[in-house]
């Protein structure tokens, strides 16, 4: 039985190897997928731009934060892309960042965070995703 179990580790683990050889391509077709480039994007939040590390921990913060982000999902006709976009709340200052898909959805997860500040003070930092 011993022997059955080791086989079938190593057959797992082969089969697992195996597909490391289809990073960077799709399984059902094969084609190439170009990665990702967000190297201005990553310079950008180098600068001393708002990430989610910095959410404050206050409870009025983080209620805030939670309220806009169940007003988001709550949303289906929000894209996938507006609904991962980033919300930091910090000291009362509630900051949107991410991309979109259009600018409908940009006007609504900003109202969507006005309607959650309150007198709070909404940073919208979204953009609009190139087609």
């Amino acid at each position: 039985m011993k022997t059955f179990v080791t086989l079938f580790i190593i057959a797992a683990a082969s089969s697992a190897c195996d597909k490391a050889h289809y990073v960077g391509t799709t399984e059902t077709t094969g084609a190439t997928v170009e990665p990702a480039d967000n190297t201005k994007m990553n310079a950008r939040d180098r600068a001393g731009a708002m990430t989610p590390m910095d959410q404050g921990n206050s409870q009025v913060d983080v209620d805030t934060t939670q309220a806009i982000r169940k007003a988001v999902m709550a949303d289906d006709t929000l894209s996938t892309d507006a609904k991962n976009v980033k919300i930091i709340t910090n000291n009362g200052v509630i900051t949107l960042r991410g991309p979109v898909r259009t600018d409908v959805e940009k006007m609504n997860v900003d109202a969507k965070a006005r309607a959650a500040a309150g007198t709070n003070r909404v940073d919208d930092q979204l953009d609009i995703a190139s087609k």
